[in-house]
């Protein structure tokens, strides 16, 4: 987790104030960490209103440049463009990511960061019993070639991957 935060605080600190957009944002520890290297305006969005409640207190000394937005990301009413884009521990939950990434490509000019689970026998299993078949919640694995092409199909003209321990973080830049 510490890593995949990294990269996209890294993002921000790398640009003068930029606007941010984070989607499945939480409780807002990874938004917390990117509004202090810098980020002039803040959109976190996350379909739980339990954890935007629990992000709002957290994020309350940064005042009017935070926004927060229940709902699904795809029919959320999202304003304004943004320097860098940010999903870290989103897409495991997302069986079909094309309309997702479709909207985050339409939504940020510049870079993307993501973090993607990938296939691994040992703990991709020990992952599937323990989300699946204990807790009824589905987890989609990626490969490098299925998100080459979805991202790149989608605007963006790079795509880099560093592989991690269970999954991938990859960074897309528009440009």
């Amino acid at each position: 987790m510490f890593a995949r935060r990294d990269v996209a605080v890294g993002l921000v600190r790398e640009r003068p104030n930029p606007s941010v957009l984070d989607i499945g944002c939480g409780s807002g520890r990874v938004a917390e960490n990117m509004l202090d290297a810098g980020a002039g305006r803040y959109v976190g969005v996350d379909f739980s209103e339990p954890m935007i409640d629990l992000s709002r207190p957290r994020l309350a000394r940064f005042g009017d440049k935070v926004t927060l937005i229940t709902g699904d990301f795809v029919t959320a009413p999202v304003e304004g463009t943004f320097d860098v884009g940010v999903a870290v521990g989103f897409f495991d939950y997302i069986e079909d990511p094309t309309p997702f990434v479709r909207k985050v490509a339409s939504l940020v000019d510049d870079v993307f960061v993501a973090s993607f689970p990938r296939k691994d026998f040992i703990k991709g299993t020990a992952r599937k019993i323990r989300y699946e078949l204990l807790h009824d919640c589905p987890i989609f694995d990626y490969t490098e070639r299925e998100l080459n092409f979805l991202f790149k199909t989608a605007g963006f003209a790079r795509v880099s991957l560093r592989t991690w321990r269970t999954g991938y973080v990859m960074t897309a830049h528009k440009r």
